[in-house]
């Protein structure tokens, strides 16, 4: 049991932190920290910080996988000043998953990261691209349980969606499988 090795992967935002764990190179656990409540950045860190406190308590991680932030702007999306935010926050959650589990992370860009699992996405699709990847990862898992919620209103009203931290938990799925899948092909 001592030579069990834990992988986490993260998909850091400042509303949902998508967390991925596999053992011995074979998916364990997908998780979520639900952040969107909370203003503070440093409340938000706080949420982090106990978080990872108990993943300490379950595993013993030796490897954590982090989505690399955006390099540059992309139409349509983020602001200047989102952004910095993401970056900020990125760099405080990795900082604390460093101290608290005693592993340096290792970044990943998302496109690397999609390369390197063979993942193609459809641009002419009806399906976005996090519909893309969620049939993706749900496609690897075989079988996964999904947390769905059915809509209460609007024009969906009465369809099955998955909860929206479902895309995330998805992103770091792919992050961290990636991150293994590089680090095996590096060795």
């Amino acid at each position: 049991m001592k030579n069990e090795k834990y992988t986490l992967g993260l998909d850091i935002s400042t509303s949902i932190i998508g967390i991925s764990i596999f053992k011995d190179y074979e998916f364990l656990e997908l998780d979520h920290i639900n952040l969107t409540k909370i203003k503070c950045i440093f409340d938000k860190a706080e949420v982090v910080y106990n978080k990872f406190l108990e993943l300490k308590e379950k595993y013993k991680i030796s490897e954590i996988y982090i989505e690399d932030i955006l390099q540059s702007f992309q139409r349509g999306l983020s602001s200047a000043k989102t952004l910095t935010q993401l970056a900020k926050f990125n760099g405080i959650v990795s900082n604390i998953a460093n101290q608290q589990l005693g592993v340096k992370p290792v970044f990943l860009n998302v496109n690397t990261a999609r390369k390197i699992l063979g993942i193609k996405i459809n641009k002419n699709s009806d399906k976005s691209t996090k519909e893309q990847i969620i049939e993706w990862v749900d496609k690897d898992l075989n079988g996964y349980e999904w947390p769905t919620k059915i809509i209460s209103r609007g024009k969906n009203k009465g369809c099955v969606k998955f909860e929206n931290y479902c895309y995330d938990i998805s992103d770091a799925y792919v992050i961290c499988k990636a991150g293994i899948k590089n680090n095996e092909l590096s060795r």
